[in-house]
């Protein structure tokens, strides 16, 4: 995932910031709870294909 692109994308439902988990190739909103699938290098930024986090994923 290319870092310049990262810091322009921000989560669709908070509008608030999103990290990238390399292993498991997703975006995490951690205000939304939700994980942001990366296919093939295309972040997949919408809602209904977001799983959502637990609260281990989380750390809480």
């Amino acid at each position: 995932m290319d870092t310049r692109l990262l810091e322009l994308l921000v989560c669709p439902v908070t509008k608030g910031p999103l990290q990238y988990d390399q292993d498991k190739q997703e975006l995490i909103s951690r205000s939304a709870r939700l994980a942001y699938p990366v296919r093939d290098g295309i972040p997949i930024m919408l809602e209904n294909e977001a799983r959502t986090l637990s609260d281990e994923e989380l750390g809480l």
